[in-house]
């Protein structure tokens, strides 16, 4: 199926970095997880997710599929230029985005809406970190925090949360007496200039908290499962760790997005979406990071279960535009390729597989995120 006429809702992105910013990152650092220079420097340029974006952005900038090539036809343009062409090849329609990456370093939301329209997810850990330095008291703190998500900002479409990268995703109920004992170590360090929050004790406590009220509000909350970079204990990542809280009812009003298909828990992530009414799909991440196969078989393992009305199309670009057009162009090819599959398999029929194509790139996530409404 040739999906490119389908215009594409990115359900989870995160913000370009400024023009000073990426001329001192090296451009294999948007190829990989690992932050760590020999990894950068001596390995990312040795995968086949690189090798095979060299061709696609070769072709894309009419020049040689080299890196030497694409950095020179890169220094030919603007930033605008250079993220118009890529945002203009991705068919996008709109963007959703997680504005807590790298905070400081990343262009506006504004900057974006030059190019396509963009609404914005809260990641409730930086907002956490954002507030602690500046509280009178631990009170007074939970009384902002409260404040700032209760009712949640008007450019704000769904929550986010990165808890799987400081604790994990096994979140446990947590008293305030415990929260109490915590909070004055953390905001002692975060006094200090080292706000980033870590403790199990007050990331629990104030991640169901922002659930309440994501249930309250009827509004998503997303969830960062799966692979990601070395901050990540993959194991804790699982999203079959969140079921205590799916099975309770305080939180029943808010969908549980799980990003990045939950690679590699995507059959653990599929059967969570088929059997929880509240839980929902991403591609993004695993779609364009793996091979062509592991794509493939990625976005097979959730369809195999999950109902295609669970599944939503994301690229979790960041950094430089042209990841944005890396994730639609195989977000297309692969999820095209499973549904002939699943055509030929008598799964579908061709107006059915068509059917569940424009639900994935775009109808699933309009709804989900009301956004016909704004």
């Amino acid at each position: 199926m040739d999906l490119s006429p389908i215009p594409a809702l990115d359900q989870h992105a995160h913000n370009l970095i400024k023009p000073e910013v990426a001329s001192q990152t090296p451009f294999q650092a948007a190829f990989t997880e690992g932050y760590d220079p020999d990894i950068i420097t001596h390995h990312a340029q040795h995968t086949l997710f690189f090798r095979r974006s060299l061709r696609d952005l070769g072709q894309l900038l009419a020049c040689e599929p080299i890196e030497e090539a694409i950095l020179a036809r890169r220094s030919e343009m603007t930033l605008e230029q250079l993220t118009a062409k890529c945002f203009t090849a991705a068919n996008m329609e709109g963007i959703l985005i997680d504005d807590g990456l790298l905070p400081g370093n990343i262009l506006p939301l504004d900057w974006h809406r030059q190019f396509v329209p963009v609404q914005r997810l809260l990641r409730v850990e930086v907002l956490a970190e954002d507030l602690v330095v500046e509280a009178a008291s631990l009170d007074d703190f939970l009384a902002q925090y409260r404040a700032a998500l209760d009712p949640p900002p008007a450019d704000v479409v769904g929550l986010k949360s990165i808890i799987a990268y400081r604790t994990g995703l096994d979140v446990q109920p947590t008293s305030i007496d415990a929260v109490k004992a915590s909070f004055p170590a953390w905001q002692a360090k975060a006094q200090e200039g080292r706000s980033r929050l870590e403790d199990k004790t007050l990331l629990d406590f104030l991640l169901l908290h922002a659930l309440e009220l994501a249930a309250r509000y009827q509004l998503p909350m997303q969830f960062h499962t799966g692979f990601g970079d070395p901050d990540l204990d993959l194991r804790l990542s699982n999203p079959l760790h969140l079921r205590p809280l799916l099975e309770d009812h305080r939180y029943r009003g808010a969908s549980f997005v799980l990003l990045h298909a939950s690679y590699p828990f995507a059959r653990e992530a599929g059967f969570l979406a088929s059997v929880y009414p509240h839980v929902y799909l991403d591609l993004g991440l695993a779609v364009p990071y793996l091979s062509v196969s592991g794509m493939q078989r990625t976005v097979r393992e959730l369809l195999e279960l999950a109902p295609f009305t669970k599944l939503m199309y994301a690229s979790d670009a960041h950094h430089i535009p042209e990841l944005y057009y890396l994730a639609a162009k195989w977000g297309r090819t692969v999820l095209g390729d499973t549904l002939d599959e699943s055509v030929r398999n008598s799964d579908l029929t061709a107006s059915e597989a068509d059917e569940v194509a424009k639900a994935v790139l775009r109808g699933n996530a309009r709804s989900l995120y009301r956004l016909s409404d704004r």
